[in-house]
């Protein structure tokens, strides 16, 4: 039987997720928003000062090469989103099994923590760490950005977890019970290894989306590239300038990222 020639939705779909056409669609969507912007601090009266920025991405002096302020917000940021993802990974692999253990007490505490964290903005999140658990704890503001980070993308990460163990099939922990494998052995060698086609391309995408939220650390003056930002927009009032110039360098990070994803995506496609 010969194959059905393409429909018009197909033929559009197609055209729209091809590469060139989503770039331009990309880039008439940035554009709009910078003429707005533009426009806007003109009718203003805004005084444009870009000539000033470089000086925040490095300066020569006589000591040498130095970072200036951006760059180094931007490494505070990197870190602080690492630091997070390995926690949130720890934490969101001990939930996802505790759901799948089949124990009832154990079920029961990774559907509280997940129904918890789901409903709760990470705001007010971040508040409960800072302002409730840190004077009882003793935590300062880094320590208290990095445990309220994990827990929120913890929830997260565990729903991809548990989704890529489900998705080895059965039979995989049936050839591991008839070899006398116990059921930490299976996890080990068995299950966790072929569930990373399934994990990895959402696990990439999950720290695009950790170093989104990291921006949030800023309203309790954490050091980092947002706070960064309001800083020396304090200190020069160069708010669209400095905004800009922030929001560009995020864009920059996620959409290598994002760029990785994509990569990832296709080297580990499930075949169906």
């Amino acid at each position: 039987m010969a194959a059905r020639a393409p429909t018009g939705a197909k033929k559009f779909r197609a055209f729209i997720n091809s590469v060139p056409v989503s770039v331009a669609l990309y880039l008439l969507v940035i554009g709009t928003i910078i003429w707005s912007a533009y426009s806007g601090a003109q009718s203003m009266g805004y005084n444009w000062q870009w000539y000033r920025m470089p000086q925040y991405f490095y300066t020569l002096t006589d000591d040498g090469f130095q970072w200036g302020e951006i760059m180094i917000g931007l490494v505070k940021t990197i870190q602080l989103s690492v630091t997070a993802f390995f926690f949130a990974t720890v934490l969101g692999l001990l939930v996802a099994l505790l759901r799948l253990s089949g124990l009832v007490i154990g079920t029961a505490v990774a559907v509280a923590f997940l129904e918890f964290v789901r409903n709760m903005p990470i705001l007010v999140l971040l508040y409960l760490f800072y302002y409730v658990l840190g004077p009882v704890f003793k935590l300062d503001r880094y320590t208290a950005s990095v445990m309220c980070l994990a827990v929120f993308h913890a929830a997260l990460i565990s729903e991809i977890f548990r989704a890529g163990i489900n998705a080895v099939p059965k039979g995989q922990w049936e050839g591991a019970t008839s070899i006398g494998m116990s059921k930490g052995q299976a996890y080990r060698y068995i299950v966790l290894p072929q569930s990373v086609k399934f994990m990895l391309p959402p696990m990439t995408g999950e720290v695009v989306h950790l170093i989104k939220s990291s921006a949030i650390v800023s309203v309790i003056a954490v050091a980092e590239l947002t706070t960064i930002g309001r800083n020396l927009i304090s200190d020069t009032y160069m708010s669209f300038e400095i905004w800009f110039t922030i929001a560009a360098v995020y864009m920059v990070v996620t959409l290598a990222l994002s760029i990785g994803v994509s990569r990832l995506e296709k080297k580990y496609a499930v075949q169906t």
